[in-house]
């Protein structure tokens, strides 16, 4: 399976995203629930290492456990799912205000370092997801017998 690479820092937006947005930004202030994207929203996660292992915590309260996947080889992982709208759409009232995303969400991050997938733990609690990565030994030597010929 071939991962996208997530740059973090200073991106480079496709020409227009900018635009796009903007135009989106200002139709939400007259109607909160206008969106120009598919239902996709992407949760804010945080990535960190030790020397002997890689974290990741996905923010993604709202998202029932049944509703999440994650997907790991031993350079990268892909963690998606979706969240489910809490209030229904024909309620007796006007939105004023509607920042809370739902949909549909998906997320590839390439790890820093390669990972032993046999030792990956997820645990979600309270709206976040942390996964545990187990590095695999780059410095490690293997001795290699060799047979007569």
């Amino acid at each position: 399976m071939d991962y996208i690479k997530i740059k973090f820092g200073n991106d480079f937006a496709q020409p227009g995203a900018t635009f796009g947005k903007t135009i989106e930004d200002m139709f939400r202030s007259i109607n909160p629930r206008f969106t120009l994207s598919e239902g996709t929203w992407k949760p804010y996660m945080d990535i960190y290492e030790t020397s002997e292992e890689i974290i990741v915590v996905a923010e993604m309260s709202g998202v029932k456990k049944e509703d999440l996947g994650v997907e790991i080889n031993r350079k990268a992982v892909k963690i998606y799912g979706k969240r489910v709208e809490m209030m229904p759409h024909n309620i007796n009232g006007t939105y004023r205000l509607a920042e809370i995303q739902y949909g549909k969400f998906e997320r590839f991050l390439l790890l820093p370092a390669p990972i032993d997938t046999e030792k990956v733990t997820a645990i979600y609690s309270n709206g976040l997801l942390h996964i545990r990565f187990v590095k695999l030994p780059v410095n490690k030597v293997y001795k290699i017998p060799i047979s007569d010929g």
